[in-house]
């Protein structure tokens, strides 16, 4: 398969291009067969002794992925493209996509071909696909919990190593959106860049000089931790700073600073946030709202892959 297909006009504008079985995300292009080369290299190593004893190289078969609990579907489009990686040759018949909500029993796709090759990649798919759907899962809760407000619900760096590409593609299909995807994309001065920096006036000056010298056109985030660092952004961000991060507000702080920014800056809040506050603090008026929990409290979905043969 080739990782790099044509694209759809109407979707690349949200962020996914066309694959072999469907669409996938572009962010995701660059580190998709990376990636897959690690996953599988990790679980095969010098080679699948128990398949290559036990099992011809002639022998078809049949795999099924069924969905054993309730949920969001994420992981298909994943799933599908590294079988692809390990054999071109597997065919797909797919019955659900990615965002869909599956229950017990639900049939999601089959693929067809080498025994071998199936038997060599349902490990590492499963294990996407179990974890990417609880991911999804969890991101909807959050997202339905925020209906009828304005917020927008946030991810975090709080994931997997190696994996993070794939969990933020997760919660985009829970219908979250991703803040920043690593260290490069977005200057975020928080409280220890503060602290070693010399302080706020300090490190926004220092912030100009070098988003001049490297003629950056990424956004720059600060955090706050209380209402003085609040008025110090205030007084000086303008001109630098494109949001305000309330790190650990209360609900009412997050109203009180949100009427003090007065639309001067974007509003996020994080810290402490679950989905017993998550409303509150949306009806409080902050714009943008990070959940590290989205990434690092999921729990997997219960999903099954068995083989048979043709």
């Amino acid at each position: 398969m080739s990782f790099h297909p044509k694209c759809d006009s109407k979707l690349r504008n949200r962020g996914w291009v066309r694959g072999k079985w469907g669409y996938f995300c572009v962010m995701a292009t660059n580190n998709r067969v990376h990636s897959f080369r690690n996953w599988l290299a990790e679980d095969l190593g010098e080679g699948d002794h128990t398949t290559l004893a036990t099992v011809a190289s002639s022998v078809r078969g049949t795999a099924s992925l069924l969905a054993k609990s309730e949920g969001l579907l994420a992981g298909v489009q994943v799933a599908l493209d590294f079988f692809s990686f390990v054999d071109a040759s597997l065919t797909a018949t797919v019955h659900m996509r990615d965002g869909e909500r599956i229950r017990p029993g639900d049939r999601v796709f089959e693929l067809s071909g080498s025994a071998r090759s199936l038997l060599i990649g349902e490990r590492v798919a499963l294990n996407l696909m179990q974890r990417m759907s609880g991911i999804a899962t969890l991101t909807d809760k959050y997202v339905q919990a925020l209906k009828g407000t304005s917020a927008v619900l946030l991810d975090t760096r709080k994931t997997t190593p190696g994996f993070r590409w794939a969990e933020k593609e997760a919660v985009r299909i829970g219908g979250g959106q991703n803040h920043r995807f690593g260290l490069y994309d977005r200057i975020l001065i928080k409280d220890n860049h503060i602290d070693h920096g010399g302080g706020i006036g300090p490190v926004l000056d220092a912030t100009r000089r070098y988003v001049a010298n490297k003629n950056l056109t990424i956004p720059v985030e600060i955090e706050v931790r209380n209402r003085a660092e609040l008025q110090q952004v205030l007084d000086l961000g303008v001109g630098c700073v494109h949001r305000i991060l309330l790190d650990n507000f209360s609900v009412d702080q997050v109203r009180e600073a949100v009427e003090w920014i007065a639309g001067k800056f974007e509003t996020e809040v994080s810290g402490g946030i679950h989905l017993g506050n998550i409303r509150a603090y949306a009806e409080a008026g902050v714009q943008f709202i990070s959940v590290g929990a989205l990434t690092h409290q999921a729990v997997s979905l219960d999903l099954s892959l068995k083989t048979v043969m043709e």
